[in-house]
């Protein structure tokens, strides 16, 4: 089956998919292939916009995870204008990471003056900048985010910072291991929630790991898949928690206070839900962890003859949430590489290869090949 659905992504799919499948699954991108797939991806309008928003000092747009308009004021003609979004689409798209985008993005990312100086064209950020590592030990924090993005593009084991963020981001999991109830380190006022300094995994700790190898150890792998085991067994679905900074409460990013859910292709509620699955496969739990399995044998059963996974998408569900309507690649989406959904099988082919790129994942570990 795995056979059908690379073929049928080999004969429908747009250029990142079959740059990415051959790069990364097949092992067949040869030297000649991989420039002119390359270059389709460069004339992609996305990646256009992506190089049209980039500055004299290699930042892109303005901000990260940050204000789309201020004061009346229009800060992000796209998406794609803010940071986070900007590298996540350099990340999906698999643009090389000796790119002068790339590479020039990351060099701003870990320049003070220039941070700064990115960071002080709206009051809130000047104060966001300086604050910027309060809540570095749960990932709440804007200092996390440019960690997380600097690693997404290939970039997250050859700086210090980054390296010592891998351990904080192991202690948030070490953390869960301790406690058999959210209540334990949640302090209670007008809502409930934790210090700045507690630490407690979220998207960001999570991602960092998933796209990063310093601190891969036997040890580390198996209490990644105890944690993740453990969440789903002591986390209720109705949990809430957030984050005290100073004297403000913020709901974390997509920390782990709920259980994880398994793929499942008739229940569409819960934003980013392959995403998270997929960078849960990337860490090496193999199939440990529970909602892998799970999720291994939920699309088996949920791909055709044709090789192509479906989903029940007439189901009623909320817009947001659905593969269908994915465009930019936001924090709050899963991952879209298919420039259009309107004709031929554009949707197909982005479903399917998450399905064959999960599957190549697990089926690394278990063949100990990551």
């Amino acid at each position: 089956m795995k056979n059908k659905s690379i073929e049928f992504l080999r004969n429908n799919a747009g250029p990142v998919i079959q740059y990415r499948l051959r790069k990364e699954i097949t092992g067949s991108l040869f030297a000649q292939e991989e420039g002119r797939l390359l270059d389709e991806i460069y004339k992609l309008p996305y990646f256009q916009l992506v190089q049209k928003y980039v500055k004299p000092d290699g930042y892109i747009g303005s901000g990260m995870h940050s204000w789309d308009n201020w004061r009346g004021t229009v800060l992000h003609e796209t998406p794609l204008q803010d940071g986070e979004t900007a590298a996540r689409l350099l990340c999906y798209y698999a643009i090389p990471k000796e790119h002068p985008v790339v590479a020039n993005f990351v060099k701003a990312m870990r320049d003070e003056q220039t941070l700064s100086q990115e960071f002080s064209y709206i009051p809130p950020e000047i104060e966001r900048y300086k604050n910027r590592f309060i809540g570095i030990e749960n990932g709440n924090c804007l200092g996390a985010l440019l960690y997380t993005m600097q690693a997404i593009l290939g970039y997250g084991d050859d700086y210090e910072d980054l390296v010592e963020f891998q351990q904080i981001a192991l202690k948030g999991f070490e953390r869960v291991l301790q406690i058999s109830s959210l209540d334990e380190i949640l302090k209670k006022r007008k809502l409930p929630y934790i210090e700045s300094d507690e630490y407690f995994p979220n998207v960001y700790t999570l991602e960092t790991l998933a796209y990063t190898k310093a601190w891969r150890t036997e040890k580390n792998i198996q209490m990644l898949a105890d944690a993740l085991n453990h969440i789903n067994k002591i986390m209720k679905p109705d949990n809430q928690m957030h984050v005290k900074v100073k004297s403000r409460y913020y709901a974390p990013c997509f920390a782990l206070v709920t259980p994880i859910r398994a793929f499942d292709p008739d229940y569409i509620n819960t934003i980013t839900y392959r995403r998270i699955l997929t960078e849960i496969a990337m860490l090496g739990v193999g199939e440990q962890v529970g909602v892998i399995k799970e999720s291994m044998e939920a699309i088996a059963a949920a791909t055709d003859d044709e090789g192509v996974l479906k989903m029940n998408l007439a189901q009623p569900h909320n817009k947001r949430y659905s593969p269908m309507y994915i465009k930019y690649p936001t924090p709050y989406v899963d991952v879209r590489l298919e420039q259009d959904y309107k004709n031929g099988r554009g949707l197909d082919c982005d479903l399917m290869f998450w399905a064959v790129q999960f599957e190549n994942l697990v089926e690394a570990v278990r063949y100990n090949q990551m």
